[in-house]
């Protein structure tokens, strides 16, 4: 089942956040950044800020009382963008990923805007082939990957995010 998160949530939403992109649990999954990155995805307190903004919502997917995906959801303008889409990696390849990506359309078509951004890490290759088989196309644009005492850099590759769009 697919709601709204709420503060309440922010203990679980934080752990499975890092529990799938980073640390030796995220290597169960396909969508790990491990190889990539150090440290933590997020934490409590950037959690909290995310939920004190009115133009940010999170949804969660729950199943047996316990949240096992979620999506980070920005109103910017005409457009949403989706950020930190998180699968617990034990389950991914189970269509939740799908589940959520779908109903971010939905609240971005219900909101009247025009279409779904992202950003996702240039060398995940996989990840982006994922999204592309989901309508999203590359922009062009890209950004320098931001440098923070949280995101410790292991890559030998330089890290830059490419932006993905796509039209409602």
């Amino acid at each position: 089942m697919i709601t709204k998160a709420t503060l309440e949530d922010i203990p679980a939403l934080a752990k499975l956040i890092n529990s799938a992109y980073r640390g030796e649990s995220s290597k169960k999954g396909w969508t790990t950044e491990a190889h990539l990155l150090e440290g933590k995805r997020t934490d409590e307190q950037e959690m909290t800020e995310i939920f004190m903004d009115p133009k940010n919502t999170i949804l969660k997917f729950t199943e047996n009382e316990e949240i096992t995906g979620s999506v980070l959801l920005v109103e910017k303008g005409n457009q949403l963008y989706l950020g930190m889409l998180t699968v617990s990696p034990e389950l991914q390849n189970r269509g939740i990923g799908k589940k959520l990506l779908a109903e971010a359309e939905n609240q971005a078509k219900a909101l009247g805007l025009s279409s779904i951004i992202m950003t996702v890490i240039s060398v995940r290759e996989e990840l982006i082939a994922w999204y592309k088989r989901h309508g999203y196309v590359d922009t062009g644009e890209r950004e320098a990957f931001p440098e923070s005492g949280i995101h410790v850099t292991v890559s030998d590759e330089p890290l830059e995010f490419i932006y993905l769009e796509k039209k409602l």
